[in-house]
């Protein structure tokens, strides 16, 4: 009787720890970003790094260095490897402001554990239909599953530039009390 009782009352305070340990803030800050390609400006000699986009810098101007860019790339993509699966809640996305912040109009947010096609064959949370120049939009995605967080403007080349990705949700459980 004392073992089931000690059973319970560890799958209590784990229960809470956990309820505790799921508001983990933004999950893109502890990933790892990737990108089809890196833009490299030539005249300023500036590197367009994908982990710019994840380093909690909201600043949307391209030219203070907290922006990446890929190269002129067919289906351009984007992504942060959250190194486990969550349920993502919501991604947050600032756009550059500096310029050209039409580019990115068109480009999917895409979630899930998989990474054949760079993860781009993931399921699809929402489309980014317009973000103005400098605008930062939420996109709810209402739990979705996923290691990895893509964002991708298909069947078009051009540049995708982000200035700020975050993301938020909750770990996945991998076990449940009794």
């Amino acid at each position: 009787m004392g073992f089931l009782l000690t059973a319970a009352l560890l799958c209590v305070v784990s229960g809470i720890a956990a309820q505790h340990n799921d508001q983990v803030g933004n999950l893109a800050l502890h990933g790892r970003a990737t990108q089809s390609s890196t833009y490299y400006n030539y005249n300023i000699g500036y590197l367009a790094l994908a982990a710019n986009s994840n380093d909690g810098n909201l600043d949307s101007n391209y030219y203070h260095g907290s922006c990446s860019i890929t190269g002129n790339d067919e289906s351009p993509w984007w992504r942060v490897d959250l190194l486990q699966s969550y349920k993502i809640s919501q991604v947050v996305v600032t756009n550059r402001g500096d310029c050209c912040g039409e580019t990115i109009n068109g480009a999917l947010i895409l979630i899930g554990d998989s990474l054949v096609n760079n993860g781009n064959n993931n399921p699809s949370c929402a489309e980014i239909t317009y973000l103005g120049n400098g605008a930062t939009q939420v996109f709810k995605c209402n739990g979705m599953i996923g290691h990895f967080v893509n964002i991708v403007i298909p069947g078009k080349q051009t540049y995708l530039q982000l200035c700020e990705v975050q993301v938020y949700g909750e770990p996945v459980s991998a076990k449940k009390c009794p």
